[in-house]
């Protein structure tokens, strides 16, 4: 099925799912900065996207080991951009996530990166293995993000707790 469609129609479609996903995920920021975190949260994300794994369940997506470790090794490079925008604070007794306007413009830029190098590669590498690529360093991103906004908010949270102990 996926092969009988023409590689530029999936590479251009993919590439506006993606744009479309980052838009989104910009908006969903804003208003998450609106209402109080809780670790549930924070740690869906990674869990729900996780399902997207499955993918490498067929050849069309595998990617060889020395590509894993390399992807892997990038997202987690990009995730501490993403990891220092994202602080929390607390409000009122609830804690909140601090809207950061550097956050929007490293989504952009990274989402440029990503888009530029995906158009690149697909020259190179087969669509199916760069949509596995591509997969993997989203997740490699978002996994120690979150990761990171756990920790943080789980201090956060003892710490609001220890100060409404009389």
């Amino acid at each position: 099925m996926l092969q009988s469609i023409p590689s530029q129609y999936m590479l251009v479609g993919s590439t506006v799912a993606v744009v479309f996903m980052g838009i989104m995920m910009m908006f969903i920021r804003a208003r998450s900065a609106k209402k109080p975190a809780s670790a549930r949260k924070i740690i869906i994300p990674p869990i729900a996207m996780s399902t997207g794994a499955l993918m490498f369940c067929f050849d069309y997506f595998r990617v060889p080991w020395p590509q894993v470790f390399e992807v892997v090794i990038v997202g987690v490079i990009f995730s501490t951009v993403l990891i220092a925008t994202s602080k929390f604070h607390i409000v009122d007794g609830e804690v909140y996530l601090k809207p950061s306007k550097a956050f929007f413009f490293i989504l952009i830029g990274l989402l440029i990166i990503r888009t530029v190098v995906k158009v690149y590669l697909s020259n190179t590498i087969h669509l199916g293995e760069l949509g596995g690529i591509f997969f993997l360093l989203a997740y490699s991103m978002i996994a120690p993000w979150r990761i990171a906004m756990l920790i943080q908010y789980k201090k956060l949270e003892k710490q609001l707790h220890l100060q409404q102990q009389p």
